[in-house]
C-alpha cells in the first residue's frame, strides 16, 4: 500500500477545547489513485497499531489475500496522536520548536474521526462500501456512522463497544499511572521521556489483550524443574521494549489512553440508544468470546438498539487479541459482506 501525508494548514478545533492551526495527516491507499465507482474499503486501526494495515493485519490485507489492495481500494488513517507523523503531542510546536508535549489539546474519538474525515474529503470519496473497525478503531467506526451517516453502506464494528466501560478505564489509569511513575515522563526533556513508564504501561495493557488460558498455551515454562518462572515475565519485558523499538513515545500512550477514555457515543445526543438511532448503514458487531474489554454481552446489547445489525461471535482463547488471530472464523464471517460489495 501506498503512503500519504496530508497538510492542513487551517485551524482544527478541538472538542474538549484548544485548537492547533496546522494538521499533518498520514494515510495509506491502494497504490493507484482513487476512482468514483470503485470499491472502497475503510480500515481503522486499533490503540498501537499504524496507518498500513498490512503491518498489523498481514493475513488479511495485502496483494492476493482477502482484503487486496489491487481489487478494492483501500483506505487507513493514522489516528492523531499516534507516533507515525500525523499531528500529535509528539508533534514540533512552532511556537516554540519543542514538541508539544502536554501542552497538545486533550483529544477525543470524535476528534480522531472529525481528522479523518479530511481525508475522505481530500481523496474525493462520497461513499464508503465498507468500514471495518476493530478494538478503538470501532470506537472511531461507531462515531463515523453517527457523524456522517449518508457516507457508510456496510460497517463492523470488531471487538469494541459504544462507552468505555469502568473496567478499561481502570487499566487505562493504571497504565497513566506507570507513566507517571517515571520522573523523566514529566520532565519531558525530549521524547524519550517516561520510556521506562512505557514499558510498564504496555505490559498492563497486554494483560487485559489476553487471557489465562492463552497465556498458558503460548508461555508455559519449558522445564519440570523450573524454581522461578520467568517465560511469561520475559515476553512482558520483550513486549514493552517491542513498542519502544516501534518509536512509540510515552506522551502519545498516554494522550491516546485518555481518547479512549472519551469514548460514549451518546454524549451531547441524548444517550446511547438516541445517537445509535441515527446510523443508516448496514452494521454488523463481532465479538470475541473470551475478550473482558468488550464482552460478547455488551455486543448483543448494542446489535439490539441498532436499527440494521448482526450479530456474531468468535471463539478464541486469545481475548481481545483475537481479531488478530483468528482470521479463518473472521473471514468466514466477513466473506459474504465483502462478495456484495465486489464488482
Amino acid at each position: 500500500m501506498k503512503y500519504n501525508k496530508l497538510v492542513i494548514d487551517r485551524p482544527f478545533q478541538f472538542e474538549a477545547g484548544g485548537r492547533i492551526d496546522h494538521l499533518d495527516l498520514v494515510y495509506y491507499t491502494s497504490e493507484r489513485a482513487y476512482r468514483p465507482g470503485d470499491t472502497v474499503v475503510w480500515v481503522c486501526h486499533a490503540l498501537t497499531g499504524n496507518a498500513n494495515p498490512e503491518d498489523w493485519w498481514p493475513q488479511l490485507v495485502g496483494k492476493g489475500k482477502f482484503f487486496d489492495p489491487d481489487k478494492y481500494f483501500i483506505v487507513c488513517v493514522s489516528m492523531l496522536c499516534s507516533p507515525y507523523g500525523e499531528t500529535g503531542p509528539a508533534s514540533v510546536d512552532p511556537k516554540t520548536g519543542r514538541p508539544y508535549f502536554f501542552d497538545f489539546p486533550r483529544t477525543t474519538v470524535r476528534d480522531i474521526v472529525n481528522a479523518e474525515i479530511l481525508v475522505r474529503k481530500h481523496l474525493g470519496i462520497e461513499r464508503i462500501d465498507l468500514m471495518l473497525g476493530p478494538s478503538i478503531g470501532g470506537f472511531q467506526a461507531l462515531e463515523w456512522v453517527i457523524m456522517e451517516p449518508d457516507v457508510v453502506k456496510d460497517v463492523v464494528f470488531l471487538a469494541t463497544s459504544t462507552r468505555v466501560s469502568p473496567f478499561m478505564t481502570a487499566f487505562n489509569e493504571s497504565q497513566r499511572l506507570a507513566l507517571e511513575a517515571d520522573p523523566s515522563f514529566r520532565e519531558a526533556k525530549d521524547l524519550s521521556g517516561g520510556s521506562a513508564g512505557l514499558r510498564c504501561a504496555r505490559s498492563i495493557a497486554l494483560i487485559s489483550y489476553r487471557t489465562y488460558a492463552g497465556y498458558n498455551i503460548t508461555q508455559p515454562e519449558p522445564e519440570v524443574d523450573t524454581l522461578f518462572a520467568d517465560r511469561a515475565a520475559s515476553y512482558q519485558r520483550y513486549q514493552g521494549e517491542k513498542l519502544l523499538r516501534r518509536h512509540f513515545d510515552a506522551y502519545s500512550y498516554w494522550y491516546l489512553t485518555y481518547a479512549l477514555d472519551s469514548m460514549n457515543v451518546g454524549r451531547g445526543r441524548g444517550g446511547v440508544e438516541a445517537a445509535l438511532s441515527r446510523i443508516q448503514a448496514n452494521c454488523m458487531m463481532i465479538s470475541i468470546d473470551s475478550d473482558v474489554l468488550f464482552p460478547p454481552s455488551h455486543g448483543r446489547e448494542t446489535v439490539a438498539a441498532l436499527k440494521y445489525a448482526a450479530y456474531r461471535e468468535i471463539s478464541s482463547a486469545f481475548g481481545h487479541d483475537g481479531f488478530l488471530v483468528e482470521n479463518d472464523q473472521l473471514t468466514d464471517i466477513l466473506q459474504p459482506l465483502l462478495e456484495k460489495h465486489s464488482k
